[in-house]
């Protein structure tokens, strides 16, 4: 049979239908991610496998990314280069919600319970903090920290000088002399607190519930490709029941978890300690309709209106709306920002994963 006669039946056959199309390519999602010990379960989704196997049950393709730089990494997410990212939940607000990138919360991940400090040089008190320099992440979750600190003990922002620093660059710039406070989290604050004239003046223990971190997606993506919330949903609470087994599974998850942020199992479970993570979806799902949770983000953005975050556009602290299951907004309806989806949650607690 000659190549032009088979080149013919086959051009029959598929105008029949009987030789099927091309497979197309899996659609393929990132979520960014940086050091911190309620973001180090996607190390190992991403090393175990999990990740993938939940992706492949959907059938697209979903890698989890470490970023090095916390800022860049969300910077990245609002230009449009991940579809999901983890942050916290007032980042969220204050970056991509107040750049217009419409923004759900798929997740709330944890509260830091420890693992936010306010780290002095020689000193032991909040009150030493007035007229020196903080090294800080400006109008970042570690902004607000300060000054809810810094009320607590009848001082404001006014009384120190802030100076913007990069969290990649925390750990080597506290060793110079010319640095006397600093605003940082785990794993680089007890990295920090290990050097001799380091002092925790004030940690997150303080304002339980307050600093929240959250699993954030792209909401227009979400709504194409809702397969990407069950795969990140499925993931993610999986991996957290790995790596809360007092086994041989979860003692080896805490390792690699640990080894990535660049301590061991024990450093790590440290910091877990300073965490609290929302490992049940009931929980988590239950958490986005909770008065505490919506009072807490009306407070941010109070802060947030008032350091000039939301642009000069913005006329109230109630410029960008913010929605709650059941319809519940707060703040403009007519432009809506950032979005808490309890739906993936609770199919987690239901089993309909």
């Amino acid at each position: 049979m000659s190549m032009l006669h088979i080149a013919r039946q086959v051009i029959v056959l598929s105008a029949l239908g009987v030789v099927t199309s091309v497979t197309q390519a899996a659609e393929h999602f990132r979520i960014g991610w940086t050091l911190y010990p309620a973001y180090m379960p996607w190390e190992y989704a991403q090393s175990s496998g999990i990740l993938d196997k939940w992706a492949k049950k959907y059938g697209i393709e979903v890698e989890a990314v470490q970023i090095n730089d916390y800022i860049e990494a969300i910077n990245q997410y609002t230009a449009g280069n991940f579809d999901a990212c983890m942050m916290a939940t007032m980042d969220a607000l204050t970056i991509p919600a107040a750049a217009g990138v419409d923004s759900t919360v798929l997740a709330i991940a944890d509260y830091s319970n420890g693992n936010d400090v306010i780290i002095l040089k020689n000193g032991k008190s909040l009150e030493e903090l007035r007229g020196e320099k903080v090294n800080l992440i400006e109008y970042s979750i570690s902004h607000y920290f300060l000054v809810r600190a810094l009320e607590s003990v009848g001082m404001s922002e006014r009384d120190v000088t802030l100076v913007n620093t990069s969290d990649a660059d925390m750990v080597a710039l506290f060793a110079q002399p010319s640095v006397t406070a600093m605003v940082t989290w785990n794993p680089m604050a007890s990295e920090i607190l290990e050097i001799e004239d380091a002092i925790n003046a004030f940690d997150s223990r303080k304002m339980p519930g307050e600093l929240t971190d959250s699993i954030v997606v792209n909401s227009e993506t979400l709504n194409r490709h809702p397969v990407l919330g069950k795969v990140l949903g499925g993931a993610w609470f999986e991996t957290l029941s790995v790596m809360q087994k007092d086994d041989e599974e979860g003692r080896k998850a805490r390792e690699i978890m640990g080894l990535a942020a660049g301590t061991d199992r024990a450093g790590y479970e440290a910091q877990l300690e300073a965490t609290y993570l929302y490992d049940d979806p009931n929980e988590v799902a239950a958490l986005m309709t909770d008065p505490r949770l919506h009072d807490s983000m009306a407070s941010i953005a109070g802060f947030s209106f008032d350091s000039g975050l939301f642009g000069s556009g913005a006329s109230s602290a109630e410029a960008i709306g913010l929605a709650y299951p059941g319809g519940e907004v707060w703040g403009d309806r007519n432009n809506i920002k950032l979005r808490f989806d309890d739906t993936y949650a609770r199919m987690a607690a239901d089993g309909e994963l």
